[in-house]
């Protein structure tokens, strides 16, 4: 007959087992959280890039109702909470594309669509350059999303900006203002139309907490004036 104490104690885990036991259990969370990560930055530039889809359809509304060509809104970018506030140091110019959002009101009147997810926590909640109101009023929805080729006001219109300028137009002028950090210009599908917001490590007088940094990391989702969107690593995040 079995001794009850006995049996208990060899039933019963002893301080080897179970520092094993947790070691292993520490061993799979180290191995399991990066991939959780990843999966979850992913999960966030994939909701990221379904807004940039959002946007596309609203433009292509807007164009098909404007004779294919986009609105001056220079106004906007000097009239918006805040102003035009161009970089002192890069860009010396203002990409954030409040503008954009009064601009399409009718056509895409969500305003969580403006806003990258990855934004929305910091670093980048606290980040002036980021951030432009969408409307006139001081508590209006705010943009994260930055729009290139509407980041100036003055006058005549640049030639790599795109105010009142038909998609052709835009295309051609682009091509001709050989601007290098655009690239290549051969149609729509070369053209970037809006990107997430980012801060290239080459870039001068870029703070130092956010130089290379961008709200995904190692690059940023960009939709192209065909209307297409896609992710694009840029070497210059990290």
């Amino acid at each position: 007959m079995t001794h009850p104490r006995a049996a208990s104690s060899s039933r019963a885990f002893t301080l080897v087992e179970l520092l094993v036991t947790l070691a292993v259990i520490a061993l799979l969370a180290a191995l399991l959280l990066p991939a959780l990560g990843l999966a979850k930055r992913q999960a966030t530039a994939t909701a990221c890039r379904a807004h940039l889809r959002q946007m596309a359809l609203a433009w292509e509304t807007y164009l098909g109702d404007q004779a294919d060509r986009f609105p001056d809104r220079r106004d906007l970018k000097t009239t918006l909470p805040g102003g035009y506030r161009p970089w002192t140091t890069w860009p010396h110019s203002d990409p954030r594309a409040g503008w954009a959002m009064v601009v399409l009101n009718h056509e895409l009147p969500s305003a969580g669509v403006w806003q990258c997810p990855a934004t929305r926590r910091p670093p980048w909640t606290g980040v002036s350059a980021v951030w432009q109101a969408g409307a006139p009023a001081t508590n209006a929805p705010l943009v994260s999303y930055w729009m290139w080729r509407f980041d100036r006001a003055e006058e005549p219109v640049p030639l790599d900006n795109f105010w009142a300028k038909t998609r052709a137009q835009a295309v051609a002028d682009l091509a001709a203002a050989n601007n290098p950090l655009v690239g290549a210009v051969h149609g729509p599908a070369d053209v970037e139309l809006v990107t997430d917001a980012y801060f290239p490590a080459t870039a001068p007088g870029v703070e130092e907490a956010l130089a290379g940094r961008a709200p995904h990391p190692r690059g940023r989702n960009r939709l192209y004036l065909d209307g297409h969107a896609a992710w694009w690593r840029d070497a210059r995040l990290h």
